[in-house]
C-alpha cells in the first residue's frame, strides 16, 4: 500500500499529456533549427505549442523560452536581471519563501557583491507590503516573490506587488509561479519575468518555462546560439514543448473541477486535525487548499516523514529541494517559532487523492501520535 500526498513535489504525468509527447517525439524528431524540411516540421510543433501557451497565459509567444525546468528558469531571471542590471545598482529583495533555485541563486549573487535584503512575513503568511515599500531603494535593480510559497500554499498579492514595483523604475519583478499553475488563476500583468515547470501540473519533468515580458533584459546563463531565443541556446525539445502545452491546456480545461475536489479534501483534513490538540495547522485559511502544513509538538518534522514513510504514506518535510533537519524557512518566519518550524511538515493534495487513501492516512497519522 502505498498513499502519495506529496504532490506539490510531482505529479504523475497525464496520459494525454504522454500522447502528445510519444507522437511529437516519434514523428517531429529533427533539429528545430535545422533548414530542411524535417526541421520545419519540428519548429512548426514548437511554434505552434509556444502559441498554445502564450495564448493561456495571456502573453506574446515571443515572450517565452523554454528551459528545462523551473530551476533553470529562476536562475535566468534572478542572475540574468541582476547582470544586465549591474550598472545601475546591486541591490535585490526578496522573501523568506522563496525556492532554493531563487534563494541559491542570490546567495550566488550576495558572494559576488549584492546586497539582499528580505522582506518580513505577516501572520497570515504573506509579504508585509509596507516593508517591501520601506526597502525599495534607487539601485534595487530586482524583486523577487514566489506566487505560492511551496510549503504554507500562502498565496501572494502579486497585483499589488506588481504596483509597488512599478513606482521604480531601475526594479524588475520576478515571480517564481510554479506552485501556481492549476492551483490560482495566474495574472502576468506588472510581472517581468515569471517561471513554470509542468512537473507540477501534471506533465513532464526536465521541461520549464521563463516568461520575460518584452522590453525586459537579462543576460543568458548558456552561450553558444540563439536557437529559438538568443536568451537560451541548445537544441529545442519539440516533444518537451508539445507536453508542456498539452497539460497546460487541460490544467486550465479542468481547473474548476480540480479545484473543487482538492477543496473538499483540504476541508475534511482541516476539520479532523481541529479535534487533535497536538496538530497545529500552520498554513493559512486563505491558502491554496493542495498544500497543508501542519506540525505535531513533540515530533519532528523528518522524524514524521519517516514514521509516515514507514507506513507507506508520503508527505515532505519541506520542499524537495530543501536542506534535511533544519527549520523551515516559511513557518519560522511567519510563526517566529524553531519548534513549531522545526516540527513542520506538508501534506499534498490533488484531485486524484481518494476518500479511502486520506481516511487510512488519518487512521495513520493518528496512531502516530498516539504512540509517540
Amino acid at each position: 500500500m502505498s498513499i502519495y500526498l506529496d504532490y506539490t513535489a510531482d505529479t504523475p504525468p497525464d496520459q494525454r499529456v504522454l500522447c502528445e509527447y510519444m507522437i511529437a517525439a516519434g514523428e517531429h524528431f529533427a533539429n528545430p533549427n535545422s533548414a530542411h524540411g524535417a526541421g520545419a516540421s519540428a519548429k512548426k510543433v514548437i511554434d505552434s505549442s509556444l502559441g498554445k501557451i502564450a495564448k493561456l497565459l495571456k502573453v506574446s509567444p515571443e515572450e517565452l523560452i523554454l528551459t528545462s525546468g523551473a530551476s533553470e528558469a529562476n536562475n535566468l531571471a534572478v542572475k540574468g536581471i541582476a547582470w544586465a542590471s549591474r550598472r545601475r545598482g546591486r541591490h535585490i529583495v526578496s522573501t523568506f519563501l522563496e525556492h532554493s533555485s531563487v534563494s541559491g541563486a542570490l546567495t550566488y549573487l550576495q558572494e559576488q557583491g549584492w546586497e539582499i535584503d528580505l522582506v518580513n512575513i505577516l501572520p497570515d503568511g504573506k509579504v508585509d507590503l509596507e516593508h517591501l515599500k520601506s526597502l525599495l531603494r534607487e539601485d534595487t535593480v530586482l524583486c523577487a516573490v514566489c506566487a505560492v510559497d511551496s510549503e504554507l500554499g500562502t498565496v501572494q498579492p502579486v497585483g499589488e506587488i506588481a504596483k509597488i514595483v512599478g513606482g521604480h523604475p531601475n526594479c524588475r519583478l520576478h515571480i517564481d509561479a510554479t506552485q501556481a499553475v492549476g492551483k490560482i488563476p495566474l495574472d502576468l500583468a506588472g510581472v517581468h519575468t515569471a517561471s513554470l515547470a509542468p512537473h507540477k501540473f501534471y506533465g513532464l519533468k526536465g521541461s520549464g518555462l521563463l516568461y520575460k515580458a518584452k522590453g525586459t533584459v537579462v543576460e543568458p546563463l548558456i552561450h553558444g546560439g540563439a536557437s529559438t531565443t538568443i536568451y537560451r541556446s541548445g537544441t529545442p525539445d519539440t516533444a518537451s514543448a508539445a507536453a508542456f502545452a498539452a497539460a497546460l491546456e487541460i490544467a486550465a480545461g479542468e481547473f474548476d473541477e480540480r479545484l473543487e475536489r482538492v477543496n473538499e479534501l483540504n476541508q475534511r483534513l482541516r476539520q479532523h486535525f481541529a479535534d487533535i490538540d497536538r496538530i497545529l495547522i500552520n498554513s493559512p485559511a486563505d491558502a491554496v487548499p493542495h498544500i497543508l502544513n501542519v506540525s505535531v509538538s513533540g515530533i519532528k518534522g523528518e522524524q514524521m516523514r519517516r514514521l509516515l514513510d514507514e507506513r507507506g504514506v508520503c508527505v515532505s518535510v519541506k520542499s524537495a529541494c530543501s536542506v534535511a533537519n533544519t527549520p523551515s524557512r516559511p513557518v519560522m518566519a511567519m510563526t517566529h517559532d524553531r519548534k513549531r518550524a522545526l516540527s513542520s511538515w506538508r501534506i499534498s493534495l490533488s484531485h486524484l487523492t481518494t476518500d479511502e487513501e486520506l481516511e487510512q492516512f488519518a487512521a495513520i497519522l493518528d496512531e502516530i501520535i498516539s504512540s509517540n
